[in-house]
């Protein structure tokens, strides 16, 4: 029997992949007015289509959930419309797009928020460091403290975003579990300092993540919900006493639900290794991510480490980046000024490799 490849289709839950290669989520901070995607993003993803899997970039299930400006979201007719021009142009070119679900908490300002919006947080903790907004840095909001009676509001909130984007016509929907937001709030006990059911003991801390994934599962069926965990990520002041202990415990709960898959990134941390955690932990499908190249794909997928593997930066500059890593063809560099600028330039504007370059 020949060994599998990087180019070989795969299924993940539900969801079919034409090849092993998934574009991450990444931030581009294109929306327009209203939170709306635009006809720009449906051009950027629909270039990059020949991916196995496109994973969108975080979009909020609310308006209380957006953290950053000119990010999208899932909650307005608009926004459903929006997206479903995307999805159109991504099946289109024969391709398979998921929509992250990202609710910011705590890591928010009210300048980036519509008026009448909160930040909210499992805890009255103000994160430290600060956000880019339309006049400069600006120190993160002193978030709201959901109560009890709350929570189930907020669940239903990424309820009703899976049921928006399965209107938009998803191929299924990820959690965005890592980076500081609100399920990473309540993982952690650094942000997590409540002393009822959703705080506390490491079996406490994962309920809203695991009570979450279950209601949006039970919206679109379990095999077209992703989640997305870095166990030990400090970034935007996060901080958990013992990953290994919350995230085994996470992973444990979220194995026998039949998900679509996991999508971990495997950082270097002194607290925790991931991938073996996962390894220990995980029974499903699993996305490897970061700093991911041909050759490390290669090498995981030969010995069975993961099932696809999610590459960032590299579909930046590269929207034939599957092609080009099929064929070993040097690799486009981005600009980092147009990372979040607003506009085509640096978005939409990479070119294919040329006809010389792939003969």
């Amino acid at each position: 029997m020949s060994m599998a490849t990087l180019f070989d289709p795969v299924s993940l839950g539900d969801i079919a992949l034409a090849n092993r290669i998934v574009m991450a989520p990444m931030t581009r901070s294109r929306a327009g007015e209203g939170d709306v995607p635009t006809a720009l993003m449906t051009e950027y993803y629909r270039q990059r289509a020949s991916a196995g899997l496109i994973i969108t970039e975080g979009t909020q299930p609310s308006a209380d959930g957006k953290g950053y400006m000119r990010t999208p979201g899932i909650h307005s007719d608009a926004q459903i419309a929006g997206w479903r021009a995307v999805t159109d142009a991504v099946h289109g070119e024969g391709g398979r797009i998921v929509l992250q679900v990202m609710h910011c908490g705590r890591i928010g300002s009210t300048l980036n928020k519509a008026p009448g919006t909160r930040t909210v947080a499992p805890s009255a903790i103000r994160a430290k460091g600060e956000i880019v907004t339309e006049t400069g840095m600006m120190a993160f909001d002193a978030p709201h403290a959901l109560e009890l009676h709350e929570i189930p509001q907020v669940i239903e909130e990424f309820a009703q975003a899976t049921r928006n984007a399965l209107a938009a016509g998803f191929d299924g929907v990820e959690l965005h579990c890592t980076s500081g937001y609100l399920p990473a709030q309540f993982l952690s006990s650094g942000s997590n300092q409540r002393t009822d059911g959703y705080g506390g003991s490491a079996a406490n801390r994962i309920r809203f993540v695991v009570e979450t994934v279950e209601a949006m599962a039970a919206v679109s069926g379990a095999g077209r919900v992703g989640f997305r965990i870095c166990p030990g990520n400090p970034f935007n002041d996060i901080w958990d006493e013992n990953p290994a202990e919350t995230y085994g415990a996470l992973l444990e709960a979220l194995s026998s639900q039949g998900l679509a898959y996991l999508h971990l990134i495997d950082v270097a941390n002194p607290q925790v290794d991931s991938l073996d955690l996962a390894k220990r932990h995980w029974r499903g499908s699993l996305i490897l991510n970061e700093g991911m190249t041909r050759a490390r794909a290669e090498a995981l997928l030969a010995d069975n480490m993961a099932h696809a593997f999610s590459f960032g930066r590299p579909f930046i500059a590269n929207p034939d980046l599957v092609s080009r890593l099929e064929r070993d063809i040097a690799l486009a560099d981005f600009d980092p000024s147009t990372l979040y600028a607003p506009g085509p330039e640096g978005y939409v504007d990479y070119p294919p490799a040329s006809a010389a370059q792939m003969s």
